[in-house]
């Protein structure tokens, strides 16, 4: 039995790439779970055609998909956020907004896509590796006990799926 329903934000400075797979493939894969939406701090104002075509050829939905800013979450009647996730490096240094509710946040890195540079099959597989390391992400994040879990336990969990194969490495 579900108790409620759980808003998920996916953060990106762009919000053009791996905040919309995370987006697209929550979407899907926590249908009647969870809400999945995605923004950017400084979003390009499309979506990279190689995300669509990533998840178009994988069988997920890209309807609807567009790249939004965040201060669309911070205006009244906008969805009070569960969980924050910031997927790329430079969105998780940034101040971001006081988040109604005190979300629970996590920094789940992930290289990005869109800056891979070279053959059309170069940056397929590069979409196609963020998507994977994405989806096992969500899907570890799914699989969560997330009522049961105490608040410190859940973000020790949060943390830990952050840390999974394909993480970003921190550039010193």
């Amino acid at each position: 039995m579900i108790d409620r329903v759980f808003n998920v934000l996916f953060l990106c400075t762009g919000n053009t790439a791996r905040s919309v797979l995370g987006e697209a493939i929550l979407r899907h894969e926590g249908q009647g779970r969870f809400n999945a939406f995605s923004a950017g701090s400084q979003p390009k104002g499309i979506v990279n055609p190689y995300a669509l075509r990533t998840l178009e050829s994988l069988g997920y939905p890209v309807d609807g998909l567009r790249s939004k800013t965040l201060d669309e979450f911070a205006q009244p009647g906008a969805p009070k956020m569960d969980f924050v996730f910031t997927v790329c490096d430079s969105a998780a240094g940034e101040t971001c907004p006081l988040w109604p509710g005190q979300p629970v946040t996590a920094h789940w890195g992930i290289e990005d896509p869109a800056a891979v540079e070279g053959s059309d099959i170069e940056k397929m597989r590069a979409f196609a590796d963020a998507f994977r390391f994405m989806r096992n992400r969500i899907n570890a994040f799914t699989a969560l006990p997330l009522t049961m879990l105490d608040g410190m336990s859940l973000k020790k969990s949060l943390q830990d799926i952050g840390a999974l194969e394909g993480a970003a490495q921190k550039k010193s």
